[in-house]
């Protein structure tokens, strides 16, 4: 599915030419958000919009500057597209993930944000060694799925409910069901790859 993401802000007030550009490409689904830049944490149609996309589907966005609020937020959700198999087009920065280019660039994104995430660990397992050495650090236990988690993670999958509606029926919050969403598919992967693997055996 083509899906379209404005915003303008609340001193722009029109999102005309955006929309324009929407149409011309066959966009089918809209998420149309009017919030200024300092208010730019709380965007409910960006989050509905995130939510609402599956793989394959395709993001249509004006240029970067409507869709994230800082490098930081752009890597972010760069990220989580790219986790979801959802492809990204930019008008602006003629980008299209979709094409070899646009891949490349998404790479070079997802590398700076690897970067990132590696420092951010190397200083976590520092600090983790010091607890240890310590006795102070005992670790995480591991997040079981809810009993109805394989009725509701196929329907929610298939956008017969949202992703609120879902996160209501499990009992489980945002990052947490989120955290859950890809251990989930990771496990499916993996058990698909392991058949594939049995049946060349044969």
């Amino acid at each position: 599915m083509k899906i379209g993401y404005v915003r303008v802000s609340t001193v722009e007030q029109n999102e005309a030419r955006q929309l324009e550009k929407m149409k011309e490409h066959g966009v089918e689904k809209l998420f149309i958000e009017k919030v200024s830049g300092k208010d730019m944490g709380s965007r409910a149609e960006l989050q509905k919009m995130l939510e609402f996309a599956r793989e394959e589907d395709t993001i249509y966005i004006h240029d970067f500057s409507r869709l994230a609020r800082s490098t930081k937020d752009l890597l972010f959700i760069t990220e989580e597209l790219k986790r979801k198999n959802v492809e990204l087009v930019s008008f602006k920065e003629n980008i299209d993930t979709s094409t070899a280019t646009g891949k490349l660039m998404l790479t070079m994104i997802g590398a700076i944000n690897e970067f990132e995430r590696e420092n951010l660990l190397e200083r976590q397992r520092e600090g983790i060694l010091i607890a240890q050495n310590l006795g102070k650090y005992k670790g995480r236990k591991p997040i079981p799925f809810p009993e109805n988690w394989e009725s509701v993670y196929p329907i929610w999958k298939n956008r017969e409910i949202t992703g609120v509606q879902a996160k209501k029926m499990l009992k489980l919050k945002h990052c947490t069901f989120y955290k859950l969403v890809r251990d989930w598919e990771e496990i499916q992967k993996e058990k698909e790859e392991a058949k594939k693997q049995k049946n060349q055996e044969f």
